[in-house]
């Protein structure tokens, strides 16, 4: 008997315009030769209310976001080979959690402050954007998702992590309403950790409404290493104080 439908993973598909065979794809191009757009379909209806541990990392991958938030509830997954069983996917494992709610040595996962600061030429201003986001670490790749609620646009960040050093992609969404009228702008990133690992702080580029080349500081600021959905929902709005 199928259970209720998953709404929120069918919210977190069509957000990034996947129909459901796009998201079967993805799943196979990240590891997981098994998925099909039968499986998307027996997911959203609810037919299907827990993944594979496999399918449930690649679901995280791929769309970006806890599997808590996806509408599954905690999963538990083997990585890689041999009998390495870590926690619930997108949760940094109790033993690797130091005090003061840190994250250990190589492990970023958790909900951050993303700032970063841009010229405005029609403005003649420069201005602070900011959102809450959810990174989520898979090996070697960082990826992070502004939470809805917390600006009027979405950011979404892909990251390679080596030793201390982020390199990678942003992309960022603007709001329909809003002075860039729904433009969407992309660029690189550089970013450093401090050995805290609680702050990435770097410099972005990219290009302008004008097709200019513009670049600025960005910095990510953890706000709490859990990602279980209690925590990102509490994450759910605009930061304060900016």
């Amino acid at each position: 008997m199928a259970g209720m439908p998953n709404a929120a993973l069918r919210a977190a598909r069509t957000a990034r315009l996947l129909s459901q065979d796009d998201l079967a794809r993805a799943l196979r191009e990240a590891g997981c030769d098994s998925a099909t757009k039968r499986l998307v379909q027996r997911w959203e209806s609810g037919q299907t209310s827990s993944p594979r541990p496999s399918h449930a990392r690649a679901l995280e991958l791929v769309l970006g976001l806890p599997i808590e938030t996806l509408g599954f509830g905690a999963v538990m997954a083997t990585r890689g080979v041999g009998h390495e069983v870590r926690s619930p996917i997108g949760e940094v494992p109790e033993q690797q959690v130091a005090p003061g709610g840190r994250p250990a040595a190589g492990t970023f996962a958790g909900v951050w402050l993303s700032r970063y600061e841009y010229y405005s030429d029609g403005r003649d201003a420069t201005f602070t954007a900011a959102h809450h986001v959810v990174l989520l670490q898979h090996g070697g790749r960082l990826t992070v998702r502004s939470l809805p609620n917390s600006a009027a646009s979405s950011l979404e960040m892909e990251l390679s992590i080596d030793g201390h050093v982020a390199t990678g992609t942003w992309s960022e969404q603007t709001s329909e309403d809003g002075y860039y009228r729904g433009a969407r702008y992309h660029g690189a990133v550089q970013l450093l950790a401090e050995l805290t690992q609680t702050r990435l702080a770097g410099k972005w580029i990219g290009f302008g409404k004008r097709f200019e080349i513009n670049t600025g500081p960005w910095e990510l600021v953890l706000q709490n290493s859990s990602t279980a959905k209690a925590t990102v929902d509490a994450y759910d709005r605009p930061p304060e104080g900016i």
